[in-house]
This record gives C-alpha cells, structure tokens and sequence, in this order.
C-alpha cells in the first residue's frame, strides 16, 4: 500500500464523490475509481459503497479511514521533521569540551546562542581530558570538541584556533610568593616558578599547554620540579588549593577557589598562551555541526578578545 492510494481515499472519503475527488486531486476520474477498487482488493474489505449521487463509507470504510488519516498525518509530521533535518535545525549535536575550555566565558555564550536559534537540536554535552575528547572525536562519538592546546592530531580531524588568552600562575593564598602580592603587581619570574613544586594537567607521553610550558623553561636554562600531574584542570586546582604544589592555568580560570588560590601573572607569559581550539571532524555531514561549527567561528571574529 502507497502513500498515494491512501490521498486518494482520503479525497474520495471527503467528498463522497468519486468526480469530485477527481477534480480536487487534479486527475481523471476513471484512474481513480481503478485506484480505490485496488485498494479494496488489496485490503480485501469493501470501502465504499457505490450509489447514483455519489459513494458512501462502509463500516469498514470508517474504520480505515481514521488509520488512513493517521497515517497520511504521520507521514505529514515525518516530512516536516526531515525538513528541519535537512536545514539543520533538528536532529542531535555531541560536544565534547575541557574544563578550562568550558570556563571560558564564550564556551557557554556560544551553547546558548545555539540553543535560541536551533532549539529543535538536542545537545549532548561531555567534559573530559583533551586526549579523550581528541580520541572519541576520530572514533566518530563526538561531532565536534572545545579544548586548548592539541595532544594529538589524528588524520581526518581539523584544529582551528578561535581564540587566544594569557596565562597565569595559580598558587595557594597562603604561599610565601603569594603574600602581600595584591600589593605588588610585577609578574612572577619564570625562574621563580621552577623553584617551587609545579603541576602539570597532561596525560603522561601527550604534549599540550604544559608541555609548551616545560619547554619554555628548558629553553631558559631551567629545570622545573614537577610534583604531581594530573588529567584534569579542575583537579590541578584542587591540588593548588590543598597546597601542593604551583601551576600554570588560562586567564579565564582566574577566580576558582578563590578563597584558597592566588592568581598573578607570568613575566615570561607572552611567550606562553593558552589557546581555545575547535576540533571537528573534516568529512562531517552532521548539520547542527556544521552549524554550530560556523556560529564559534563567527562568535570568535566578532569577539576576539572576549
């Protein structure tokens, strides 16, 4: 049974005239008398039963009507919902993001923006280590990732710097180097850094912001003391406030832990950033991706310095 032959009894069943069901269709009647008589063969049922003003319904007739009727608004609402699909305004996107690219201001600006001009779209949000996201985005369980430095580049993913933002050293409030720095407004030397105890978020043999930040330093002459590292920034900061160690975090990370962590600026920090990376996926035919890929990009130049 087609979608057509069931247009056809919705027409006949309406009007209860064969003719005019023609007329309205915008065919000839003697086709569509053969349509129905198909129909009824195939359903084994009579529909109609035939009288010199027109047709009428059957009790069968009614009974299929309502599942004719159903069904041609089901198929309706279907077209509707591919429509959209197919403009990108339904469907689902999966955005995976790290925890110092989510407390970037423009991270949840661009989430809510989407949302008001694609609500139809359902969001699936996952935070998790740049390694992991990079990862999950090359098996194809991601459509598109917010990270800062690269860990890896796999063949097939795109890597487009939005954004950049300087660093600073985060260290507990009640560290020596910290005391009384609210008065004192110079950075902290590099060389100050490497003499206490630093922690790095990295996953062990990935590189990334801390391993710019290791290689800066051994650019210098110097040999930082790393005290713990760990995959998560939040985790680094955690740590900072328990007191073990210093590190090194994105500007827009000023603030957390407030109470317990101390934040200044790096005096060798122009030579170190902490970028905001889209990662996507370069064959991507999702278009809510597409999409949302083109709303950062365009957030990103009108914004530059958000």
């Amino acid at each position: 049974m087609d979608i057509r032959a069931l247009r056809y009894f919705a027409a006949v069943a309406e009007t209860g005239h064969m003719t005019r069901a023609a007329e309205q269709l915008g065919i000839q009647q003697p086709p569509l008398s053969l349509q129905i008589k198909a129909l009824e063969r195939e359903l084994g049922v009579l529909l109609f039963r035939r009288h010199p003003r027109g047709v009428a319904l059957t009790d069968a007739g009614r009974l299929f009507q309502a599942e004719a009727l159903r069904m041609l608004q089901d198929m309706e609402s279907m077209k509707q919902r591919m429509t959209r699909v197919a403009k990108g305004q339904a469907g689902t996107l999966a955005v995976g993001f790290t925890s110092s690219a989510a407390a970037h201001r423009f991270m949840p600006d661009a989430l809510r923006e989407f949302r008001r001009a694609y609500p139809d779209v359902e969001l699936q949000l996952r935070e998790d280590n740049a390694a992991e996201l990079t990862e999950a985005l090359a098996a194809g369980r991601l459509h598109c990732g917010l990270l800062r430095v690269p860990v890896a580049r796999p063949e097939g993913l795109m890597f487009e710097t939005l954004l950049r933002e300087p660093v600073l050293v985060a260290m507990p409030s009640d560290h020596r180097l910290a005391l009384g720095r609210d008065k004192d407004s110079r950075p902290l030397p590099l060389a100050k850094l490497c003499e206490e105890g630093i922690i790095l978020v990295r996953r062990p043999g990935a590189p990334g912001l801390y391993a710019d930040l290791l290689a800066l330093c051994h650019a210098k002459g110097l040999r930082p003391r790393v005290v713990a590292e760990v995959d998560r920034m939040m985790t680094n900061l955690n740590l900072v406030a328990a007191g073990v160690g210093l590190s090194v975090v994105p500007a827009s990370m000023h603030g957390v832990h407030a109470h317990a962590i101390a934040y200044t600026r790096l005096a060798d920090g122009g030579q170190l950033d902490a970028p905001l990376t889209l990662v996507s996926r370069a064959d991507e035919d999702n278009l809510p991706a597409l999409n949302f890929a083109a709303l950062l990009r365009r957030l990103a130049q009108e914004n530059p310095g958000s």
